[in-house]
Formats: structure tokens, C-alpha cells, sequence
């Protein structure tokens, strides 16, 4: 589904991401974890070129992700991603703005927009919100309406860059309890995320990043149990608690 390919990034001086070759395949869940500044979030952002890579090559279901807008916009059609930050439309009831992108990209009509927005607004349990606006929601239920927007596009990969980290503690299992039930559906998820205990359970598939690079690459099992690179033991001591 994605194929990274020698993949650089740098900010000025700082390099962020270091010749990252990565595969990610259909249907599969992966956490990507490791310590913050280590590149984990801006290589996710550069998989639909929310940042752009220096160098290497980046392919989404066999499209190459480049500067060619034509590429770029079909992309984006496939791929949802959810931010630390919800980003919805303040000005929005929550009903329009999971049922926005629908109507303006996949032409959709008002009617069968609003049902499907509704249909998923009841899948992650806010059906009785639809009428409200963001601000009137909590932050755990912002980001529900958040993940049900990306949904409404049938993307074939989910992003989610740190979902849970601008949230109160208790808001937090409302959000990863969507997230379990996504798993589980077949959809092909990334997540860069800080909840070791949702990337041991739910992840197929494990990536450790630190200064720019992929130090392992495994089971979440094998990971936990028995992480091969001295860096990667120092970083499970210190979040340990965390699962």
C-alpha cells in the first residue's frame, strides 16, 4: 500500500529523516513510536506531503507522492489522517463537518452526505452531538468526530499523528477504544502515538524511529520482549510504566 524509498528530510540544518525505507502493507496496523524529535511524526506527515521529502521516493498504492498535483489529489482521496489537534471547522456543526469533504470532493449529495455523517457519528457513539459545534464538545470527543470526518472519505489508510496526546488522561481510552474498533476492520492504519499499551495490543506491526532513522522494525510481542539496540532498551525503560 505504501513504499518509502530512501526517504530524506531536512528542516535547515537539523535532519530529520535519514534515507527511511519502509513498506507498509494493506490491511496492516502499525504503531510508530520512539522518542519526540526523532522523526516519527514528520515522516508520517510526508506520506501525503504534508511535508515534502528532500530525497528518495514515496509511492501510495503504486502512485508516486511528487509535486504532479494530478498524483497528489488522488492521493489525498485515499488517504484520511487525524491530527493531534482535531482541526475541525469551528464555524461547522459537527454533522457538516464530517459530511464537508464528501459533498466538495467525492461529489456526494447533501442527503446522502449527511446520512453517511450520521452513520458514523453513531459508529463512535456522538449520533446525539451532530447538531452541536466543536467548541461545545470535550477534546476526547472531538477527535471521535475528527477520526469519523477521515472516515467519511472510504480512505484505504488511516494517519494518525499522536491522536491522543492534546487530550485530558480520561479522554483519552474513549478515543483509543474507536481506534481498537477501526484495528479490526481491515483498514490499513499508521499511528504515531506515545500509548505503548494500544501499540503492544492492537498493532500488527511495530517501527521505532530515533534521530531521523528506523532502529527496529517487528512484532510489537518481540519489540516489548526482547528490543535488540541499546537505544531502543533505554526508551522502553523509561515509558515501561506506560503498559
Amino acid at each position: 500500500m505504501i513504499e518509502a524509498r530512501d526517504v530524506d528530510k531536512h528542516f535547515g540544518a537539523f535532519h530529520a529523516l535519514k534515507k527511511v525505507n519502509a513498506t507498509f502493507y494493506e490491511g496492516q496496523v502499525t504503531a510508530i513510536i520512539g522518542p519526540s524529535g526523532s522523526g516519527k511524526s514528520t515522516f508520517l506527515r510526508t506520506l501525503n506531503r504534508l511535508e515534502t521529502h528532500d530525497t528518495g521516493s514515496i509511492k501510495v498504492d503504486g502512485i508516486e507522492l511528487n509535486d504532479d498535483l494530478k498524483n497528489l489529489d488522488a492521493i489525498r482521496r485515499e488517504v484520511g489522517m487525524v491530527f493531534q489537534s482535531f482541526n475541525l471547522f469551528s464555524h461547522l456543526s459537527i454533522l457538516r463537518n464530517v459530511a464537508l469533504a464528501p459533498i466538495r470532493v467525492r461529489k456526494m449529495s447533501k442527503e446522502a452526505a449527511e446520512a453517511k455523517a450520521l452513520a458514523l457519528l453513531e459508529r463512535v457513539g456522538l449520533k446525539n452531538q451532530a447538531e452541536k459545534y466543536p467548541v461545545q464538545l470535550s477534546g476526547g470527543q472531538q477527535q471521535r468526530v475528527a477520526i469519523a470526518r477521515a472516515l467519511a472519505m472510504d480512505p484505504k489508510v488511516l494517519l494518525f499523528d499522536e491522536p491522543t496526546s492534546a487530550l485530558d488522561p480520561e479522554m483519552v481510552n474513549e478515543v483509543l477504544a474507536v481506534m481498537r474498533e477501526l484495528a479490526h476492520t481491515g483498514i490499513t492504519m499508521l499511528v504515531v502515538t506515545h500509548e505503548m499499551g494500544f501499540a503492544r495490543e492492537v498493532a500488527d506491526r511495530l517501527i521505532f524511529f530515533d534521530h531521523g532513522t528506523i532502529l527496529e522494525d517487528s512484532s510489537p510481542a518481540e519489540f516489548f520482549s526482547n528490543p535488540k539496540h541499546d537505544r531502543a532498551k533505554a526508551f522502553l525503560t523509561q515509558v515501561r510504566h506506560g503498559f
